[in-house]
């Protein structure tokens, strides 16, 4: 399968992700272009996305730059930093998300993001 990648737009920030060979990856690929608000928790982004999934390969902590599907909300999930969740410096979701893919360059940038910021993501 050919690489997919994505560019995620969110505000003053734009920068691409590559997307996994995970049925969610697929999902979430099967619906761009998607436009949302964002919310901000910590220092992760997310927002809800027309994709009904259940768990698959649910991770509890995720690394910088992943993205993530949370299926208790629906929700894309963008993770550059530490949660309210978080215990130190590991990077907590509120409950396990599906991870289907990471940003390309630093994740850092995100943090200019504020919440109610438009996001836009569509396929690079």
């Amino acid at each position: 399968m050919a690489e997919r990648k994505i560019r995620i737009t969110a505000g003053s920030v734009s920068t691409e992700a590559k997307l996994d060979g995970s049925k969610t990856a697929q999902a979430i690929w099967d619906v761009l272009p998607l436009t949302a608000k964002a919310e901000t928790w910590g220092e992760e982004i997310y927002f809800a996305i027309p994709v009904h999934l259940k768990e698959e390969i649910p991770k509890d902590v995720v690394e910088m730059g992943d993205l993530g599907y949370w299926p208790s909300g629906n929700g894309f999930c963008i993770f550059f930093g530490p949660t309210p969740a978080s215990r130190g410096q590991e990077i907590r979701p509120a409950s396990p998300v599906n991870v289907f893919g990471r940003l390309v360059g630093d994740p850092k940038v995100f943090k200019k993001v504020r919440s109610g910021a438009t996001v836009s993501i569509e396929r690079a």
